[in-house]
């Protein structure tokens, strides 16, 4: 039991069935998620965002000293360095001005990426767990190739692989294996279990990433709760957070007039959502637990990226990061 926990943190779960995963809307293997490096070139975390946001600029800490980045001209303080007023500008106010400058240094990244069965969805273009794992893997490219540390967890229902933040291809490589290990336990047929709650992967996050982290969450956000509000209240308070909600078109606009089998793989119960109270209850599921993630964005000020599975995830993650192109 011991040695299975060890192999299950750092990534070591059990590889999908031979056969398996043949279609890439389907399922992801390791090969699909390295071929995905060359057109995260395409991304960049510069997008037009103000100057501490984490998508603008390399992650600037705020430590204040004789750095490489120019930050702002200001009036002197008694308990500035004499080194840094600048001489041309104090002779032209006639008072002291400093030169203050920003140190830039890397920052380490934490991707954590849900695969559990409630992610095992799709209605039009990919699985709601294939977009999560193409979208983490290209931020895991990008960050890489600008010189920060990336690490991740990797949760399914039963078991999380966790990769600390380095910077090093074997890091990276060892983020993308766990991905794809997890993403090919995904089957229909797969057992019923009691989902993995996502408090308990989030405590994992905060054990990791105490601080000074930039976090990346890819989710459908399933079973959320008051204390999944406070664990992400506290990760908002000291790391750069960034919330990728998932999402399937099916749910966003749930049809009516029809008839649809769900399952837990034991039982099964017949959902007519003609019915005008049945639809309104799926609909208002559906509307509320988007309003809720919104809402954090409100109250905390990270950013929500709406990921749809509906649409290409290289084409979606470049609108929503920009390109070279879009600099401004």
């Amino acid at each position: 039991m011991r040695d299975r926990a060890a192999r299950t943190r750092t990534g070591l779960t059990a590889p999908a069935p031979p056969g398996a995963g043949t279609d890439p809307r389907v399922h992801v293997d390791l090969a699909h998620l390295l071929s995905l490096e060359g057109r995260a070139r395409a991304l960049t975390f510069l997008p037009r965002q103000p100057a501490r946001s984490v998508l603008n600029g390399r992650h600037a800490s705020r430590l204040r000293g004789r750095g490489l980045n120019f930050e702002e001209l200001r009036d002197y303080l008694p308990s500035d360095d004499i080194r840094t007023i600048d001489w041309k500008v104090t002779a032209r106010t006639g008072t002291p001005h400093v030169r203050v400058f920003t140190e830039e240094r890397d920052r380490p990244a934490l991707i954590v990426v849900d695969q559990r069965m409630s992610m095992f969805f799709g209605s039009r273009h990919n699985m709601k767990s294939v977009t999560a794992a193409e979208s983490a893997a290209l931020a895991a490219f990008r960050i890489f190739d600008q010189g920060d540390r990336v690490g991740g967890i990797v949760f399914g229902d039963r078991t999380i692989a966790e990769i600390r933040p380095r910077r090093s291809r074997t890091a990276l490589n060892s983020f993308l294996t766990a991905l794809a290990d997890a993403n090919g336990l995904l089957h229909a047929d797969a057992p019923p279990v009691e989902p993995m709650p996502l408090n308990q992967v989030l405590q994992a996050v905060s054990r990791i990433a105490r601080r000074d982290h930039l976090i990346l969450v890819f989710s459908d956000f399933d079973e959320i709760d008051a204390t999944t509000h406070r664990h992400i209240a506290g990760l908002s308070r000291h790391n750069d957070l960034v919330l990728a909600l998932v999402s399937d078109p099916y749910t966003d606009a749930l049809p009516r007039g029809m008839r649809i089998v769900v399952s837990d793989g034991s039982l099964q119960a017949e959902i007519d959502t003609g019915d005008s109270a049945v639809h309104r209850r799926l609909h208002e599921m559906a509307t509320g637990r988007l309003a809720e993630i919104l809402d954090w964005q409100r109250q905390y000020g990270f950013p929500v990226l709406p990921l749809s599975a509906g649409d290409d995830s290289v084409g979606q993650m470049t609108r929503l990061l920009g390109g070279p192109g879009r600099r401004r």
